[in-house]
């Protein structure tokens, strides 16, 4: 087969080295790319947005499977038009996708369907939203940009100054451009975060094994909300008990609403959870592999993931075991210097071979912003490189993947020193 993924992060590239562990697969093209995904794949200078120029890609190439991996190309409909070429892709269609493109319309079909979530309201004015922000008196108090905002559409306020800030940031300043045209005013929740990625048909859901992610930016769960600054498979506090009642209380309702919806999900839908003391609750869906839960989720999957793909656009994923390796994994995210706020790129990396990983490690490094200048890896984002580890226990992880950071270097290069540590 020849496949092609859309996309260019950390995500991309731990997608793109499970699929070439398939025997189905033959060549794998990447659009556009990054500098170390061109390592495994042949990258195409074509935009994840242009969903023309795909579609004539995967005709022109005779592409059996396009894999969509961002947010952005799903909510813009990239696999209807994909299907409406009779080009066959993974990922769920723009209806079905608005599950993560609409916070609006995610909380109002939880709380249509009974799914356990945060108390909210729904603002398309700063002034009510205070108002109502005043009349709770509850903080911290959560603030959502309505539409995709890169994951960064999300502000806890821990009073009203911070609060009247952030809707004016949102709603007037537009810093997420349309994206916070409407708000959603949440109850801030407590309790560990769980991220569980599930395969879906819309006729059966099949969860993966759970992850944690370190979104902070620094040490000790301090500093800016980022992507993702690492993350660790399994989650400690994910349970059996409470994976059981997840499923009964969550993951079901959710596929059963959407196809009640008319908006029936195919593909990954990854649940942000908060195990609250009042049980598990909905933070956020996505209508996607998450990014860098992938980078640990994947590396645990034993069964062939294009199998998985065609089964479920095939609608036939209930005759598929999916099965995964025991132990633990862990990825380390090497980030710019200024990350998330502004930083440098062009940078040199060193302690690479030429293939973009470690010549005498047990860890992968997953590239999530690097190019390539005259044969050498140069930063090119605010995530530059994952670093992940797979260990019979978690501390054995963790101790492979830090060894592997401390083999690379680039001036400026900031990580956390305790993934895997942090409640």
């Amino acid at each position: 087969m020849k496949l092609l993924v859309i996309g260019s992060g950390g995500r991309e590239h731990a997608i793109i080295r499970k699929l070439l562990e398939s025997p189905k697969v033959q060549k794998i093209y990447c659009a556009p790319g990054n500098g170390g995904i061109a390592c495994d794949a042949e990258c195409v200078p074509i935009s994840p947005m242009d969903l023309d120029g795909v579609v004539r890609f995967a005709k022109e190439q005779e592409i059996d499977l396009v894999f969509v991996a961002p947010d952005d190309p799903l909510a813009a409909g990239m696999v209807d038009a994909l299907e409406a070429a009779g080009i066959a892709a993974f990922g769920p269609c723009a209806a079905a996708a608005e599950i993560e493109s609409s916070k609006v319309f995610s909380k109002n079909l939880m709380k249509q369907y009974g799914i356990p979530t945060a108390d909210y309201a729904v603002f398309s004015d700063p002034a009510d939203a205070l108002r109502y922000i005043r009349e709770q008196g509850r903080y911290p108090t959560v603030i959502k940009a309505d539409g995709l905002a890169l994951g960064k559409g999300v502000l806890i306020c821990t009073d009203e100054k911070q609060a009247t800030a952030a809707l004016h940031s949102i709603m007037e300043d537009k810093v997420f451009g349309n994206a916070g045209s409407r708000v959603v005013v949440e109850e801030f929740l407590t309790g560990p975060e769980v991220s569980v990625l599930a395969f879906t048909d819309g006729i059966v859901m099949k969860p993966m094994v759970a992850s944690k992610d370190h979104k902070r930016a620094l040490d000790h769960d301090e500093g800016l909300n980022t992507g993702g600054m690492g993350t660790i498979s399994p989650n400690p506090y994910y349970t059996d008990a409470i994976a059981k009642e997840c499923m009964e209380t969550i993951f079901l309702p959710t596929m059963h609403a959407m196809n009640a919806e008319g908006r029936t999900f195919r593909g990954c839908l990854y649940f942000g959870l908060m195990l609250t003391p009042d049980g598990p609750k909905v933070i956020e869906y996505n209508a996607r592999f998450g990014d860098p839960e992938t980078q640990v989720v994947l590396p645990r999957l034993k069964t062939d993931l294009v199998e998985i793909l065609l089964a479920i656009i095939e609608n036939r994923l209930s005759d598929l075991e999916i099965e995964w390796k025991d132990g633990a994994a862990a990825c380390v995210v090497m980030a710019s210097g200024g990350y998330p706020g502004s930083y440098r790129k062009g940078i040199p990396i060193t302690g690479l071979s030429a293939d973009g990983q470690l010549s005498d490690s047990d860890a992968v490094v997953y590239h999530a912003g690097t190019a390539q200048k005259d044969g050498a890896f140069q930063t090119a984002g605010g995530r530059v490189l994952g670093v992940t580890a797979c260990g019979a226990t978690l501390d054995e992880a963790l101790q492979k993947a830090y060894d592997g950071v401390s083999k690379i270097h680039f001036d400026g290069a900031h990580y956390r020193h305790d993934i895997g540590k942090t409640t």
